[in-house]
Parts: C-alpha cells; sequence; structure tokens
C-alpha cells in the first residue's frame, strides 16, 4: 500500500476512532483492544489510491475523516463511482465472507483523508469465536445493502435533472438552504451517473431558473418547492 502510514497506538486515540463506528461501538474493550493491535492510521493525499481493482485483499478500511471513493474503470476507460465512503464508515469489509483474495473495486481519497486499515482474517477469526459481533457486522451489511438498492432504484428511475435537484436536496439542513459541496463536481456527476458537462447544464438551468444560487463550492437553494417538484 502506497500510503502514509502513523500507528497511533501510544496515544490511546485508535481505539476512541475505532469507537466513533457504528460498527464498533458495542465491541467490548477487549475486543477493540485485539482489533486495535492488527490496525494502522493511513493518511492519504487528495487523489491518492488506497488500493487498486484487482490488489489482494488483506484489510479493510474505516474511514475516519475525509472522503473516500470507490470506483471501477470500463474496458474504455470511463471511471464509475460506486458508492463515496464518509466518516465513520466502514469499507471492503464484505469480502470477509465470500473469502475473496482481491479487491473488486479501487479506492482512492477524493481529499485529504484518514482511514484506519484493519486486517481482515484476525477480524474474520473474532467473528467465528462471537456470533454477536457476527451479527453485529451482518446488520451494519444490512443497511448498507439497501441504501445502494434505494440508490440503484434513484438512478434508474430518475432523470438526470431529478437526481441532481435530490442530491441537493438531501444535503440541505431543515434551518439551512445553503450548504457546501466536499467532493468536486466532476466526482458528483460521476456519482449521480451524468456526465460533467449535462450536471454544469442542469446546474446552470436551476440557476437560470433562479431555484438555486452557485458560488464556488456553495449551494444556495432559494425555491425549494420548486426543487422538490423536479426532484420528484
Amino acid at each position: 500500500m502506497r500510503k502514509n502510514e502513523h500507528h497511533d497506538h501510544e496515544d490511546g486515540k485508535l481505539i476512541e476512532r475505532l469507537r466513533e463506528a457504528p460498527l464498533f461501538s458495542r465491541l467490548s474493550d477487549e475486543q477493540l483492544a485485539r482489533i486495535a493491535r492488527h490496525a494502522r492510521i493511513l493518511r492519504l493525499d487528495e487523489g491518492q489510491t488506497l488500493f487498486q481493482q484487482g490488489e489482494p485483499a488483506s484489510h479493510f478500511f474505516l474511514a475516519c475523516d475525509g472522503r473516500i471513493k470507490l470506483y471501477r474503470m470500463s474496458p474504455e476507460g470511463n471511471e464509475k463511482i460506486i458508492e463515496i465512503i464518509r466518516e465513520h464508515r466502514v469499507f471492503a469489509e464484505a469480502l470477509m465472507f465470500n473469502e475473496a483474495e482481491r479487491y473488486p473495486v479501487s479506492a482512492a481519497a477524493l481529499v485529504p483523508s484518514r482511514v484506519i486499515a484493519i486486517q481482515s482474517a484476525d477480524f474474520a477469526a473474532m467473528l467465528h469465536e462471537s456470533s454477536e459481533t457476527c451479527f453485529l457486522l451482518l446488520g451494519d451489511l444490512s443497511q448498507r445493502l439497501h441504501g445502494l438498492i434505494r440508490e440503484i432504484d434513484d438512478l434508474s428511475l430518475r432523470t438526470g435533472a431529478s437526481r441532481v435537484a435530490f442530491y441537493i436536496q438531501t444535503q440541505l439542513a431543515e434551518e439551512h438552504d445553503s450548504f457546501l459541496l466536499d467532493i468536486s463536481k466532476s466526482a458528483l456527476a460521476a456519482r449521480l451517473s451524468i456526465k460533467p458537462e449535462t450536471f454544469s447544464r442542469i446546474v446552470r438551468s436551476l440557476s437560470e431558473k433562479g431555484i438555486i444560487s452557485v458560488k464556488g463550492r456553495k449551494i444556495t437553494v432559494h425555491n425549494r418547492r420548486a426543487l422538490r417538484e423536479i426532484a420528484g
């Protein structure tokens, strides 16, 4: 792995970072200490690769901060973003269940990020020893699967404009009309399965209609009702 490794065992922060993830939050102190003994924190620069499709899958990961994209490359060389991983999310853990030897996707940092690399073999051994831990992981995987199924439905049933409007709508807090994009517009377009030029055209159309305005990374919504109608 071509990453900057930092061992945080000395300052006691690694276990606290693990506890922040829903998957690990209900584990015992002994289990967390065991995971920490076989884990390390990796720092990634923007654009830096965590692992590539086809590499041996010896670890799974917990995102501490930043944004990680999971993606595949088509035979034509086009990138398809499968998922964007945010803080406290675990990823690549499902490979333990099908004993996959290699990663089926690639992972890279969209922004400067930190992840915890966890040794898959030892964690799998712990699952064999504790049915409760196994059910915790299965529950986490089930929630993630349902979320991906919903996203597939959205992508297949919505137009490009509807996808963009729906994304903007989901980023708004109830009491705020603005938010900052935390990933690049090109990465967001890829995640929404539309071309960057199509994304720009949709955003420009929404702006010309007075529904939103864009200033740098800041998007402000001026007409929530019209945005909801487009989002469907």
